[in-house]
């Protein structure tokens, strides 16, 4: 019983210490759609960004736009290129925007990467099989930094 407990506390453990990393997603402070404030309060690697971007297994933003200073297998064109977007947003505009583009774009199909919630549940009506509660957060908000942090440096 007692090698059971401990993995479960170390995870708590380690949770709750990411957590205390950024505000909560409930409580980022916006500006209209912009967020002023950095998650971390400490610049983000634009490297670090640039690998969240293309990884499938994080954010895989090539899997809808064209970023074409980055090589990946495959760069899809559901979203707009993001190539120049440094030039056309404010650093505070892209945060808000990866944290929850449907404060910028209503209706886009952009996921929300810095979001716990609330969701529509289109699982439910399919296969009744959408997860109940909160969903942790796409990114975490050191990521979510670091992907701004690299858009910023994509100028025309």
């Amino acid at each position: 019983m007692m090698q059971r407990i401990w993995p479960a506390a170390a995870v708590l453990i380690s949770f709750g210490c990411a957590a205390a990393a950024g505000p909560a997603p409930d409580d980022v402070a916006w500006d209209g759609s912009a967020v002023d404030a950095s998650l971390t309060g400490t610049p983000g690697d634009p490297e670090n960004g640039a690998a969240v971007m293309s990884s499938r297994a994080d954010g895989n933003c090539v899997a809808c736009h064209v970023v074409s200073s980055l090589s990946a297998d495959f760069q899809g064109n559901v979203g707009p290129s993001l190539d120049g977007v440094g030039d056309r947003w404010s650093e505070a505009e892209l945060r808000g925007i990866v944290i929850d583009a449907k404060h910028t774009f209503d209706g886009t199909v952009m996921p929300s990467f810095y979001k716990t919630g609330p969701y529509i549940r289109p699982g439910d009506a399919f296969t009744g099989k959408a997860a109940d509660g909160p969903l942790p957060p796409l990114l975490n908000a050191s990521q979510v930094e670091d992907v701004v942090a690299y858009l910023v440096t994509l100028k025309e």
